[in-house]
């Protein structure tokens, strides 16, 4: 008969079985059937983590365009880019007489190039807001703009021992991943200003032509539904979506259209580049004062984290 330490050194090693079990069933998860030796594990999705990033980029306040939060916030990306040993690019730049800041991540070489973006900047005024009193102030942004952010912060922290595994096992095949936060996308019809000048001034500045580009907006939602959007490239929409039905997400990224939406995909998709926008446009709270970190799961980063993940290793980079 055992006594109680070893009962509780049993159920240890238990656990921690347990434990190597599930990090091993979400790596083959992303790595589809590519056999991984389990001391070159890559870092997993840290969706708490992702989480207080949605918490830092709110508590910046405003991140309207040449605010005091919005210089806060993009300083906070460059910072995380940089820490996690990616190229950092800062495109510093006009459209249609607006100052425009994107913040481009680069990592890896050659070709295929995949873009993964989303919009830091948040809209000036409530004006979706059911309260009157409240379509004058400024909006939140913890679900249209900080979550999106903070999947790609969260990425730029893990991509590289993910990017580096995968071209070990595909005999030092190249390929790059850009990640690029897109400035003055949520400021249509305030003030004269258009949607998009972000992403619409990047995609005048290429030089090199990327090979996608998939955009996340509002993809924190506790109550994610996420539909295919009607201006992305039907291709590229259909193997994301049926790469999220293996993975077991069809119940959160269902397979069928909803709406046409202006996003940052768009500049893309009218240069001939293939272009997602993975969006849930069914979120009550944009563009009012209740798009605040409570309305945003931690599960939902965590779903979308893995997702683009996986897409890019066994797709994307193929």
């Amino acid at each position: 008969m055992m006594n109680n330490h070893q009962i509780s050194s049993v159920c240890k090693q238990a656990r921690l079985k347990i434990s190597i079990i599930l990090v091993l069933s979400v790596v083959g998860m992303i790595y589809g059937c590519t056999t991984i030796d389990s001391g070159e594990l890559p870092v997993q999705f840290n969706a708490q983590r992702a989480f207080q990033d949605v918490e830092k980029q709110v508590s910046l306040g405003p991140r309207t365009p040449d605010s005091p939060g919005h210089r806060k916030t993009a300083e906070l990306i460059s910072l995380v880019l940089d820490s996690a040993g990616w190229e950092v690019q800062i495109q510093d730049t006009k459209r249609s007489g607006f100052s425009v800041k994107n913040i481009i991540g680069k990592y890896g070489q050659g070709r295929p190039i995949i873009i993964f973006g989303a919009h830091y900047d948040t809209r000036m005024f409530a004006d979706r807001d059911l309260n009157p009193a409240n379509q004058g102030l400024p909006v939140p942004g913890a679900n249209d703009g900080a979550s999106g952010v903070a999947v790609l912060l969260e990425l730029a922290r893990i991509l590289p021992s993910h990017l580096e595994l995968h071209k070990s096992s595909q005999e030092n095949k190249n390929g790059q991943v850009w990640l690029v936060f897109f400035d003055a996308e949520d400021n249509g019809k305030i003030a004269g200003r258009e949607w998009i000048l972000g992403s619409r001034a990047f995609v005048e500045q290429l030089i090199e032509k990327p090979d996608a580009a998939i955009i996340i907006d509002m993809i924190g939602d506790a109550n994610l539904d996420v539909y295919k959007e009607k201006n992305s490239t039907p291709e590229l929409v259909d193997q994301i979506w049926s790469h999220a039905e293996k993975l077991g997400y069809g119940d959160k990224i269902i397979p069928k259209y909803d709406k046409r939406i202006i996003d940052d995909h768009v500049p893309f998709i009218e240069a001939g580049i293939p272009s997602v926008d993975i969006i849930d446009f069914n979120y009550p709270y944009y563009h009012t004062v209740q798009d605040t970190p409570d309305k945003v799961s931690p599960a939902s980063l965590k779903l979308m984290g893995e997702l683009l993940l996986s897409w890019l290793i066994n797709h994307g980079l193929q």
